[in-house]
């Protein structure tokens, strides 16, 4: 599934061709805040290195997506990810701030959760949220996801949501 799409989101397998955007995005520091801090574009380079080998082991990952007019507003995915020594794989998203509070969030959640469930039939997916981000936190509810612990993760005080076939 190289592409999907919602009612207002185009979703496009992340290449090399995503490169500046990816670089863009994670030097904001607004919005890196609760993704572990801003990264230079090295390691940008590095995380989509990582993140396309990914698709190619598991057949599934990270998406970049476009609004409906084709501005990029973010990147989202659903990824194997380790936690407290546990095989997972997480839904995880990331939006330019121009893109916040618009609802974009609910809606790429809401499809990453129906394509992890239904279409790679995976038993559960979880989100990883910073304890302190509200706004993620709402997300995942909304999408039927269910608060399941707490956990310590990279020196942060983070929550695990999981939902389940």
């Amino acid at each position: 599934m190289n592409r999907f799409s919602t009612n207002r989101l185009t979703a496009e397998r992340l290449n090399e061709n995503h490169l500046a955007d990816l670089v863009s995005l994670h030097l904001d520091a607004e919005v890196s805040r609760y993704l572990g801090g801003v990264r230079a574009p090295e390691v940008t380079k590095t995380y989509l290195a990582t993140n396309m080998a990914h698709w190619d082991q598991h057949g599934f990952g990270l998406w970049t997506l476009r609004t409906n007019d084709g501005a990029f507003a973010g990147r989202a995915g659903i990824r194997h990810i380790l936690v407290d020594d546990i095989d997972e794989i997480e839904i995880a998203y990331a939006f330019k701030r121009e893109f916040w509070g618009l609802g974009l969030a609910s809606e790429i959640a809401t499809a990453l959760t129906d394509i992890g469930l239904s279409h790679f039939e995976l038993p559960s997916l979880i989100g990883i949220v910073f304890a302190g981000n509200g706004a993620s936190r709402r997300v995942l509810e909304k999408s039927n996801y269910v608060l399941e612990r707490s956990t310590y993760r990279h020196g942060e005080d983070v929550v695990i949501y999981r939902a389940r076939r």
